[in-house]
């Protein structure tokens, strides 16, 4: 699937979903937001109603199954029971494996690299960050956790918390932009960049 997309189901963490999208949009990313059910409007795990850009169903029928770039990437916050939702959604995992078999990347934070990334083939030895805690799946699969605010590991990136929304998100908008974008966005918002 050709784009930056984050996919959004109910009860998704509201910072890493929001602030990751903030970043990315400073960064002038062309990221859209993607509900996994028939309807646009999710519920955070805050109780905070957003309109997503458009539904899974409607990105299945667009999916041209053409390579991808590494500047495509698919965007799974975590939350719960958002990162169980994505997780449990046969389609969503369908579609993250042709997508990152084609060439895309993949990126997820908090709980959504156990209960998401930790279903994609290829995860294998993959050094990844995650919420505390949430790695039992990852490392059946073979992947090698560390307590980092963020972490590219190929085509694979992962961050660990709510709180490191922003490290997270510079972290993609480096890969999708290059770090002198990441760096400005950085100093933007007032923050030091490790870009």
């Amino acid at each position: 699937m050709k784009g930056v997309f984050i996919f959004l189901a109910d009860g998704f963490e509201d910072i890493e979903a929001l602030a990751t999208r903030d970043i990315l949009k400073r960064g002038d990313i062309d990221v859209r937001t993607v509900s996994i059910r028939e309807d646009k409007k999710v519920t955070s795990a805050r109780c905070i109603t957003v309109l997503a850009d458009m539904t899974l169903g409607s990105l299945l029928e667009a999916e041209d199954g053409k390579p991808c770039t590494a500047q495509d990437m698919l965007i799974f916050p975590g939350g719960m029971p958002g990162s169980k939702n994505l997780g449990a959604c046969r389609e969503l995992i369908g579609l993250m494996n042709r997508h990152y078999s084609l060439g895309g990347s993949v990126a997820a934070i908090c709980a959504a690299p156990n209960l998401v990334l930790s279903q994609l083939d290829g995860i294998g030895t993959a050094t990844v960050t995650r919420y505390d805690g949430c790695e039992d799946l990852l490392v059946a699969k073979g992947a090698v956790t560390v307590n980092r605010p963020a972490v590219t590991s190929g085509r694979i990136i992962t961050g660990r918390g709510p709180g490191h929304s922003i490290d997270f998100g510079l972290e993609i908008l480096k890969m999708l932009a290059g770090k002198e974008t990441a760096a400005k966005v950085a100093a933007a918002v007032t923050l030091p960049c490790d870009c």
